[in-house]
């Protein structure tokens, strides 16, 4: 099991590599705003499959802090969309 979870962590990575373009080429701020929240998420969950893959728990308090913060940063990009501050 804890093989698999590596191989799937790499695999997380290569679609924040992917994402990333995304994140560059826009278009618009909104796009890239859910490419950042897409981000986070997948880096999120290649910490967790890492901390399965290495058996450490240790990890997992920066899996919980980093996909707390994404989420409220998501929602305050939102709102800075949302009222036309950007």
């Amino acid at each position: 099991m804890g093989e698999f979870m590596g191989w799937v962590a790499v695999c997380e990575i290569a679609i924040v590599g992917v994402v990333l373009v995304r994140l560059a080429r826009g278009p618009s701020v909104s796009d890239r705003v859910v490419a950042l929240n897409t981000v986070s998420t997948q880096a999120t969950l290649a910490l967790f499959c890492f901390a399965v893959f290495a058996d450490r728990a240790l990890y997992l308090d920066p899996v919980l802090w980093l996909s707390s913060f994404s989420y409220l940063g998501t929602i305050v990009w939102s709102r800075y969309l949302e009222r036309g501050l950007l």
